[in-house]
């Protein structure tokens, strides 16, 4: 009778979808993942508690504290490499040396978010199996996900051989200047590597997963004219011209109606003109001053660029610079881009890996993940190693109400995508670098 219920077992579990398709120390990850989703909670719920806004420096130091914690017991190196030269607190660096073979493997995340300490949003809540707190989602629960995946692969023995840098940057919501110190790690990481893995949100819509094989640039700009002063009754004349008002109106709406194209948008976030008008050192409030019968002498607007290749943001670029010489008479223009993210163009490489990603879903039995639309997502740090790396994005979990009070994550899509990241990453590191 025993052998008989023993067979039986087995004729199940070799026609379950899961079973049918994962090797032994795959279906060894699915359930180390399922084993440990409290842990994963319980860790989730510390990093949230712990506030690292990116300008609370020892807040994100200690966040990366806590986190090489984590990975040092699974074999992991870790270094911090301090980020004083560009005003931020640093990155963690987490190194696995496997056998030398597989593909080599980028993990990339962040430790930051974008609440500060004198946010009034500063805990984590469960509500079921919803979370709520800041960074819960961008980027503390992609955190636990890498941690929960490379747990699950040293408990099926997949770890052992796979050689993996992760990478956590500490300035991703407000990234530090100059940018080539900023993010030297990061892209020479990138540069090793043979496959790169972002694990920011996972986007989804009415209920299903899309995977994410591109992501936009974001680059700020600063517009700033200038007109000669008077009276306004002079205001178009030969003597005055149109003023300095005129001239960055002129610009602005010639950006709105000329420039204009797919999976490009350029956003003016804020502006002023008068006799003076004036702009902080960051870049983000303007003052002017002026009455109505003078005509301003100065303009300045100030907003972001996004684009969706490096060819379109040149010649965006190029476009709005012919537009801004146009000068209204009596009147001048400047245009200044700053350093920004790239894109992260949709390669046939991104693609590809996307592909490998969907055999996963497949043989565990999930749906397989379209591509999401790039026009509807953010910049992120994967775009610095995309042009040397083949990169797929958008590996965290799953939730919504990014960089607002309120900001939540489904406590269920740790373990889906823990699971799937898990044996791609296994999956990867078996195969033999070219």
């Amino acid at each position: 009778m025993k052998l008989i219920i023993s067979l039986l077992l087995c004729l199940v579990t070799l026609h379950s979808p899961v079973a049918a398709q994962v090797t032994a120390a795959e279906r060894r990850i699915v359930a180390a993942v399922d084993s440990e989703s409290e842990r994963s909670v319980a860790l989730l719920e510390r990093l949230v508690n712990q506030n690292s806004g990116t300008l609370n420096l020892p807040g994100v130091e200690a966040v990366a504290k806590m986190t090489a914690a984590e990975f040092e017991p699974l074999g992991f190196k870790t270094k911090w490499v301090p980020m004083t030269a560009t005003g931020r607190a640093g990155h963690l660096i987490a190194t696995h040396k496997g056998n030398g073979r597989g593909k080599r493997l980028l993990l990339i995340a962040h430790l930051d978010t974008v609440f500060e300490p004198d946010s009034p949003f500063q805990r984590f809540e469960r509500q079921g199996e919803r979370a709520v707190g800041p960074g819960v989602g961008d980027d503390k629960g992609g955190i636990v996900v890498i941690l929960a995946a490379l747990r699950a692969m040293k408990a099926a023995g997949t770890l052992k051989n796979a050689d993996i840098v992760v990478v956590l940057t500490g300035d991703e919501e407000r990234v530090g200047q100059p940018i080539d110190i900023a993010r030297r790690d990061l892209i020479e990481a990138g540069r090793w590597a043979d496959a790169a893995l972002e694990f920011e949100n996972l986007a989804t819509e009415n209920g299903a997963d899309f995977g994410s094989v591109a992501r936009r640039s974001s680059t700020n700009w600063t517009l700033k004219t200038t007109g000669r002063t008077g009276h306004s009754s002079g205001i178009f004349g030969k003597s005055l011209g149109y003023g300095a008002g005129y001239e960055i109106i002129r610009i602005l709406d010639a950006f709105r109606r000329e420039l204009p194209e797919p999976n490009l948008t350029f956003n003016v976030s804020v502006m002023a003109a008068g006799t003076p008008a004036t702009i902080d050192e960051q870049g983000l409030r303007v003052t002017a001053s002026g009455k109505t019968n003078i005509v301003p002498e100065a303009a300045i607007a100030r907003g972001d660029l996004r684009t969706l290749t490096v060819e379109q943001d040149a010649r965006v670029r190029a476009r709005m610079q012919e537009i801004v010489r146009q000068h209204l008479p009596g009147t001048g223009a400047s245009l200044e881009f700053s350093e920004g993210y790239p894109p992260m163009e949709p390669t046939a490489g991104n693609r590809a890996l996307l592909a490998r990603l969907n055999a996963v879903n497949r043989d565990l039995g999930l749906p397989e993940m379209p591509e999401f639309d790039p026009a509807r997502r953010g910049a992120a740090d994967s775009s610095f190693v995309a042009r040397d790396v083949d990169t797929l994005a958008g590996l965290g979990v799953a939730g919504g109400g990014a960089h607002a009070e309120g900001e939540w994550a489904d406590l269920g899509s740790i373990q889906r995508q823990a699971k799937r990241a898990a044996i791609l990453m296994s999956r990867l590191a078996r195969e033999r670098r070219r």
